[in-house]
């Protein structure tokens, strides 16, 4: 587990890093970087194996490239997960914890993956959703937070991007319910936009959903990037396959229905603490599900209903892989895809049914394990796969390795190239995360934080009082122990096995000497 030092320290050493660290050679032709997020996106692709994913661009990419097979994020909720890899620091580093932490504020002086590029040569452009929704943060950027015109009206100007449907008639009872709910609280997330159905499936082009239409306007800005001396780094950042799942109808028309499975781990884990799980609070926004229980209550979704919400998630997949495979084949058509690093990633999981829930917000593997592609020019060992841990947290080194960038020394994550180089290499032994469990979303109604880590045969968790004003742990309260190997969905608690007591001896004592103790040789 990471110790907490103060962030002056912190701020110094990323000072002092930037200042060491050289300008690149003058001259030197380095390679653009395209950094694609796709919000949501648990590993559910063909090329990590999912029979029923109809993926076949993000496949095609992965083809050319490496997929790494055992991605954790630090954190399974939007803001924490981008401030931590977004910074190369990790969560009790940035104190980034809950989805209304904001590391600008809690540090100006941070210095991201955009703005350590711009220092390094780069020109650095932002369309979509690479920090938290509300939180784009200009300063990162020297073109932030661009938009499709149309979506450039006044009253949107705090909207999310997931919040735009097709429907006028959900429109505008959408308008209605935003004008109720800002006149109980004027700051609200979303700016009370986040209502409506949790899916659509309107029979329109692609470019009318707002994914479509900011990846139109990706081309036209990589066209014009293209003409620039000097390289880019573009975040491009897609909204779905986030709540709601409204897309093109086609997508839909993709699936069977009936032929998707179900959740193969439908209950939450036998023995689990009353404080693992999370309300779900953000499916109950939109309509029809106000009134859905806890996970760790006796309720349970109709089978009609998580088959619809299922299908939606994999049509919204599938029109993401869509709109990459048209923003690929553009970079081909202007002469820049073979100079350009592309990195695909996930910023944290969704559950899909299991554990009896819907949405992320767990310690859960199903909530940690994320996708990450990575294509670059001259790339060797095209297509490959890598089982060996890594963590989001990594990106940061590793792109700075790739683009011929010094790395700088305040990193908590490590450079994966090495491992690119050589995928079957012995790597990280163990991955580190964490969730704050809120009292509002807490079974018991208590507040905790959860510390986890991951190894290739078990997944140990850690959970303790917390001081969410003071930023710091209490008393333990309870552990959990999964099996990897023989239980990969997590559906028993092992904690109290009594044979197994040696190995949470072990855990405990790795997961307090935290992640500088789990580094590859």
């Amino acid at each position: 587990m990471i110790k907490q030092y103060p962030r002056f320290l912190f701020t110094i050493l990323v000072t002092l890093a930037i200042s060491s660290c050289k300008k690149p050679i003058q001259g030197k032709v380095k390679p653009n970087i395209l950094f694609i997020s796709i919000d949501d996106l648990r590993p559910t692709l063909g090329v990590y194996g999912d029979r029923v994913a109809i993926t076949p661009h993000i496949d095609q990419l992965a083809s050319e490239g490496m997929t790494f097979r055992k991605t954790f994020a630090q954190v399974a909720v939007c803001a924490p997960s981008r401030a931590s890899l977004m910074t190369g620091l990790r969560p009790d580093s940035t104190r980034v914890w809950h989805l209304g932490d904001k590391f600008r504020v809690i540090d100006p002086h941070t210095v991201t993956m955009p703005q350590f590029f711009s220092r390094h040569g780069y020109h650095t452009v932002n369309i979509g959703k690479i920090f938290h929704n509300y939180m784009p943060d200009s300063v990162s950027w020297d073109e932030p937070d661009l938009r499709p015109s149309r979506y450039l009206r006044k009253e949107w100007l705090d909207r999310d991007g997931e919040t735009f449907y097709i429907s006028e008639a959900i429109n505008n009872s959408q308008a209605i319910k935003r004008d109720s709910l800002l006149k109980l609280a004027p700051k609200r997330y979303a700016d009370g936009w986040n209502t409506g159905p949790a899916w659509e499936m309107a029979e329109v082009h692609d470019t009318l959903y707002y994914d479509g239409s900011q990846n139109e306007l990706a081309k036209r800005t990589l066209s014009r990037l293209a003409m620039r001396k000097e390289p880019f780094f573009m975040g491009l950042g897609y909204f779905r396959p986030h709540l709601p799942f409204a897309v093109p109808k086609k997508y839909w028309d993709l699936y069977d229905r009936d032929e998707i499975p179900l959740a193969p781990n439908p209950n939450v884990p036998q023995d689990a603490p009353g404080y693992t799980m999370n309300s779900m609070y953000e499916l109950r926004h939109y309509d029809g599900f106000n009134a859905i229980g806890h996970p760790q209550s006796p309720y349970r979704m109709g089978e009609d209903t998580a088959r619809i919400l299922k299908h939606g998630y994999y049509a919204s997949v599938s029109y993401v892989d869509a709109l990459l495979g048209s923003l690929i084949a553009h970079m081909k058509k202007i002469g820049i895809y073979e100079n350009t690093i592309i990195i695909i990633w996930g910023d944290h999981g969704w559950k899909l049914g299991d554990h009896n829930s819907w949405g992320k917000m767990t310690n859960y593997n199903i909530d940690l394990q994320v996708p990450l592609i990575v294509r670059y020019p001259n790339q060797k060992n095209r297509g490959a796969h890598t089982f060996e841990i890594t963590e989001l947290v990594d990106m940061f080194p590793s792109l700075c390795e790739l683009a011929g960038i010094e790395v700088p020394a305040y990193m908590q994550g490590t450079s994966f190239v090495p491992l690119i180089n050589e995928p079957d290499r012995t790597w990280k032994n163990a991955a580190f995360s964490q969730f704050h469990r809120r009292p509002q979303e807490s079974a018991d109604g208590k507040r905790y934080m959860g510390y986890s880590i991951n190894t290739k045969k078990y997944h140990y968790i850690e959970w303790y009082t917390w001081d969410h004003k003071m930023g710091l742990r209490g008393e333990k309260k309870g552990a959990e122990l999964y099996d990897a190997q023989n239980d990969p969905n997590e559906t028993v608690n092992i904690i109290a096995d009594s044979q197994l007591q040696g190995v949470v001896a072990d855990l405990s004592k790795r997961l307090e000497q935290g992640w500088r103790h789990a580094l590859p040789n």
